[in-house]
């Protein structure tokens, strides 16, 4: 037992140390100084709530002694004096939860902004979800759920805890002198000065024990917790924006059978975590419970021996009661400190995958890309070798060149390479090594198999990833019109999930108007026709030759029907080299 204890301390302590890590940077960056002034605030109105329930506890004395003296006067004074100090702790209380928000918002904006600009590197947040790593799932959940509620417990409980530390030094006092001493007959008339303060912190210490022994199952079940449920929104989603795949193939009750598996795992999870959240509240409710009138129980002693009024029992089972409360601190703090320590691991966790990746260009370990020294005209692999996401190797390319104004077509059986070469240089290969030289100072642009439309307007969707008011007018409806999209010029500026209403091929319509807007220096397209008909496919290469005279093509593909637009073609065979297999095929 003491050394799962032991144990479960220094879980716990790495995980202040990992919130540190997190929290740390906003608290040290150069233009968070009104971070600094809304803290300070929020502390100085927390430690003023404090000062202002001593004011109540010695209120109390003297209230409850006019009840029992009948002092009518005196009893109007009192309630007075509660008016002031009442409506004082109301705006005390009001403006402290205001400034926390306001800082709550300020930090998670910050965080939020951290994380996203860690996870949108080059290439990151695809190599991060398509590494095949089971630690780091739902990585929207991370950004948005586990930032949010990091920033929120991460002050709760941080000023819960100097609450309860001011409470218990401002009270601590208090009840010492209060409690007086204690004549413990059985033990030949020994005294024990302040005795109330020791009861408080027995009472306590056995109650943090018990509450930390009951609770501590809850920290690996929140954060399983917060898995299950992100797989299940994931889960969710995939049936949302595939909704017309599934209904074609009458999958719904597939679908269903894999949402309630997935909710199942939810529901199973919740289960053993209320079942532990029903032990622990068994004892907190009765351990609180007790604690109404334990104070005066053992106070009692001294009441009826007339050594203090009624008053003075009042005040010291109230100082008991705040003592007590500020030593239990841990026992009601601790399913959010279970939550947040699991809230801490998962982000510790997402940082820590995307500091890896970019650690892992640095040190060499993918290929090294660099733009040529001089106004050269090509594009060059030299020793490539591509790794999958499990290690193995996919494809090895000894020496390879493109030449600037050439068409090549590159082929293969699936499973080859392919687009793992096209990857490699756009800069996000998983792993490898060996060196892309790419042209100076050329505009690349890389086309995929299955297109993306951002949410918003059509005219957005064909400038991005660039701004709207880069592009003439005129110059969007005519990439629109030449890419086979004439009849929604009049809806360019409508925003609307456009993957929702364009078909696959229409999507890669709009990516090669996008290719035909743009006018890149090179244009890799991987498999970007694939959804069209052959005559579509045709139509859209000779609209691509006709207003992109000057761009070099590289193309990826299976159909024999793209080798006559290309004037060149290369082929991968097991996964070793790349071989030349025609030159000066004709082009159309």
């Amino acid at each position: 037992m003491a050394a799962r204890t032991r144990s479960s301390m220094r879980l716990f302590w790495r995980a202040v140390l990992d919130g540190w890590a997190i929290a740390a940077p906003f608290w040290r960056a150069p233009g968070e100084r009104m971070a600094w002034v809304l803290l300070g605030a929020v502390v100085a109105l927390t430690l003023s709530a404090v000062w202002l329930n001593v004011r109540f506890n010695m209120w109390n004395n003297s209230f409850y002694d006019t009840l029992q003296n009948h002092d009518l006067a005196g009893f109007w004074r009192q309630l007075g004096l509660f008016g002031v100090l009442a409506a004082a702790f109301i705006v005390v209380a009001v403006y402290r939860q205001y400034l926390q928000q306001v800082l709550y918002m300020r930090w998670r904006t910050w965080l939020t902004e951290r994380l996203d600009q860690g996870w949108l590197q080059p290439g990151t947040a695809y190599r991060v979800g398509a590494a095949g790593s089971a630690r780091i799932d739902n990585p929207d959940q991370r950004i948005a759920e586990d930032a949010r509620g990091f920033v929120s417990s991460t002050l709760d409980l941080s000023l819960g805890l100097l609450n309860s530390t001011v409470t218990l030094v401002s009270f601590a006092g208090i009840l010492w002198g209060l409690s007086g001493s204690l004549v413990l007959p059985l033990l030949s008339g020994v005294s024990v000065p302040g005795y109330m303060l020791w009861v408080a912190l027995v009472y306590s210490v056995l109650g943090t024990w018990a509450a930390h022994r009951l609770g501590r199952p809850l920290v690996g079940l929140s954060g399983e917790q917060q898995k299950r449920e992100a797989d299940f929104r994931y889960a969710l989603v995939q049936v949302r924006d595939n909704a017309e795949a599934i209904a074609l193939a009458r999958g719904e009750p597939r679908e269903g059978q894999r949402l309630f598996h997935r909710f199942d795992a939810v529901r199973a999870n919740w289960d053993a975590l209320i079942l532990t959240t029903k032990r622990l509240t068994w004892f907190s409710a009765g351990y609180g419970q007790l604690a109404n009138v334990f104070p005066i129980l053992a106070a009692a002693p001294r009441y009826f021996s007339h050594a203090i009024q009624l008053g003075g029992l009042m005040q010291t089972a109230q100082a008991f009661g705040q003592v007590q409360g500020a030593l239990s601190w841990i026992i009601d703090a601790y399913p959010r400190l279970a939550d947040w320590r699991a809230t801490v691991n998962r982000l510790t966790l997402f940082a820590a995958a995307c500091r890896d990746d970019r650690q892992t260009a640095a040190d060499g370990r993918t290929p090294q890309i660099e733009r040529s020294a001089v106004d050269r005209r090509e594009l060059r692999l030299e020793s490539l070798v591509l790794l999958a996401a499990d290690g193995h190797e996919i494809v090895r390319v000894p020496q390879a060149r493109f030449d600037t104004g050439q068409r090549t077509l590159i082929t293969g059986p699936s499973g080859a390479g392919k687009s793992s070469m096209l990857r490699a240089v756009a800069g996000i290969a998983r792993g490898g090594s060996g060196r892309i030289v790419l042209p100076a100072q050329a505009k690349l642009m890389f086309v995929p198999q299955r297109p993306y439309l951002p949410e918003g307007s059509l005219r957005e969707a064909l400038a991005y990833p660039r701004a709207v008011d880069e592009f003439d007018p005129k110059a969007v409806a005519l990439a629109l019109m030449h890419a086979g999209l004439g009849r929604y010029a009049d809806r360019l500026d409508k925003s609307m999930r456009w993957a929702s209403v364009l078909s696959p091929g229409e999507q890669q319509r709009v990516h090669f108007a996008r290719v035909l807007l743009q006018q890149p220096d090179w244009v890799f397209l991987d498999e970007s026709s694939s959804a069209l008909d052959e005559d579509s496919e045709r139509e859209m290469y000779q609209a691509l030759f006709d207003f992109c005279a000057a761009t070099t093509v590289i193309s990826v593909g299976h159909r024999a029907s793209l080798r006559p637009l290309h004037d060149h073609a290369w082929s991968i065979r097991n996964g070793a080299a790349i071989d030349r297999l025609a030159t000066g095929v004709s082009s159309p």
